[in-house]
């Protein structure tokens, strides 16, 4: 009779307090020809939303999962903390999905929830007024005596990335004037200011200069290039040589704290977004594929809109500081996120037991952490050079809450997995849309950006559904879900970084796509697993 009783109010929870979505899960087809024709601008703004049967273009399924599955059904609101260089919380394709203190009276200059952090409305800002830092490899050599063989050691890998940065800066510069100068030619050819690229080439008769000025722009165009972002690829440089790897630039002073002092907290400030908001141009965009409006006209959609994001500005431009990111992640932990996204990622971590240390305590209150694998195009298995931060420690995961997220492109077929992803068959769990995303960028801007930290919040947005539909099932449910729901990568895809082809399945312990349709049918099925 006690058995019975017990059985049954199992039953009852699960099933009064769940959604069921009943259907067929999806497999790739044995033969599959890939989309070939070019993508629309729709396509090319949504394609990690897209179904692969459906579209011929290898996304998510998220728009699928919508139709069919989800409708008008609405789950619990999540919070998704999104550890980052901050966001534009302005943003009008961000209204309303801001996360807010309910605890905290704004403004008013006290701690009034007791939560060690002052006038904390949305969230923490640990880096204060600082914008750039050096990396981390820079701030171990300082801490060396010059002369010493691991201050050489440093010393030659920053020189040697100096140079490759001044080589870099000679490049783009050469990109730039061949920009201005076969931009003029054309127009003078033409005779006009403004030209479309078909008039170019129904040009006659046309020179050899022509012809040349017409392939550049052609190809300037078709990269998604331009002036203003070349500028912006020669700011980067730029940066990198006068602060990120300069030995007498010193940012952590303007913050105030000792970085070396875990109890040193008294520090950072609510402004969420930083001192300058393109600062915040990260942020806003991996918040943007989390949340974006999903019915207007942007072409931006989030994969979830019933969510709040807790901001928390610790990354910036430069290495993040440990310290930061295990008093972030402590941070959301908490107050009440259920989902935590860290798109970033360093070669050093002097104190990685604080982040360890961070990392069990999300493990221990049931919060998911969905990480970026990193850009390197390397292997990031045990034994090889680490990324940081990870959850793993001599050839063993430490927790069962951490989620490492490679990225995909919109091919199916060889070029499948993007060319910069690190991945790894131990230590990479799985795939997510992370080449050319479309989504929200500062100052009411959207933009495309490319990176595993595009892919970490697809993967999050993904998560949050499922805790959104399922919030009994626990954070190590919902990262095997994800895992196991997957779609199956192209049977032979091109390792990154090499000229030959692997098996997914050498890439990642899974070998899949996140599917969020599949997700959302096996999230139905695990809870089937407690009835009786």
């Amino acid at each position: 009779m006690k058995k019975y009783c017990l059985l049954t109010l199992i039953t009852l929870l699960f099933s009064c307090s769940t959604i069921k979505f009943v259907a067929e899960p999806l497999d790739v087809p044995l033969l599959f020809e890939n989309k070939k024709a070019p993508l629309s601008e729709t396509e090319k703004k949504q394609w990690h939303l897209m179904d692969l049967a459906i579209d011929s273009i290898p996304g998510m399924s998220v728009e699928r999962a919508y139709q069919e599955l989800i409708k008008d059904k609405l789950g619990e609101t999540v919070v998704v903390a999104v550890v980052d260089s901050g966001v534009d919380i302005n943003h009008p394709e961000l209204e309303g999905i801001i996360w807010v203190n309910q605890d905290e009276i704004p403004n008013n200059g006290l701690d009034d929830d007791n939560n060690g952090y002052v006038d904390d409305i949305n969230g923490w800002n640990f880096l204060g007024d600082c914008e750039q830092e050096n990396m981390e490899s820079v701030r171990l050599q300082k801490k060396e005596a010059p002369g010493s063989e691991e201050y050489e050691k440093f010393e030659e890998d920053r020189q040697k990335t100096i140079d490759g940065k001044r080589n870099e800066l000679s490049r783009i510069d050469e990109f730039i004037d061949k920009a201005f100068s076969s931009d003029s030619l054309i127009k003078a050819t033409l005779g006009k200011e403004e030209y479309t690229l078909e008039e170019v080439e129904n040009f006659s008769p046309k020179s050899f200069k022509l012809i040349d000025a017409l392939i550049f722009q052609r190809s300037f165009k078709e990269r998604g290039l331009g002036i203003e972002k070349m500028e912006s690829y020669r700011k980067n440089a730029l940066t990198s040589i006068e602060k990120h790897y300069n030995l007498d630039f010193n940012p952590r002073a303007i913050v105030g704290d000792d970085p070396d002092n875990i109890n040193d907290r008294g520090y950072g400030d609510p402004n969420v977004i930083g001192p300058v908001l393109e600062g915040a141009d990260h942020g806003t965009h991996v918040t943007g594929i989390i949340a974006s409006n999903r019915s207007d006209a942007s072409g931006s959609k989030g994969v979830l809109n019933n969510v709040k994001i807790m901001v928390l500005r610790a990354v910036p431009d430069g290495d993040e500081y440990d310290k930061d990111v295990a008093l972030a992640i402590r941070y959301a932990v908490d107050n009440g996120a259920k989902v935590i996204n860290t798109s970033f990622g360093k070669a050093y971590s002097p104190h990685v037991e604080w982040v360890w240390d961070a990392l069990r305590h999300a493990e221990k209150n049931d919060v998911l952490i969905v990480n970026a694998a990193g850009n390197s195009s390397a292997d990031i298995d045990p034994g090889n050079k680490k990324t940081f931060i990870t959850d793993e420690k001599d050839g063993e995961e430490i927790v069962s809450n951490f989620l490492t997220v490679g990225a995909s492109s919109f091919s199916y077929d060889e070029e499948q997995v993007a060319v910069f992803s690190n991945y790894g068959k131990v230590s990479v769990d799985l795939f997510a849309p992370g080449d050319k995303i479309w989504s929200s960028t500062p100052g009411e801007k959207f933009d495309y950006h490319s990176g595993t930290s595009m892919a970490a919040p697809n993967a999050s947005a993904a998560a949050a559904v499922i805790r959104s539909f399922f919030p009994k099932l626990s954070a190590i449910d919902v990262k095997l879900i994800l895992m196991q729901s997957g779609l199956p990568l192209f049977d032979r895809v091109n390792l990154p970084g090499s000229d030959g082809l692997s098996s997914p399945k050498k890439l990642s312990k899974s070998g899949k796509l996140i599917n969020l349709y599949n997700a959302l049918i096996y999230a139905s099925n695990k809870t089937k697993l407690y009835d009786p």
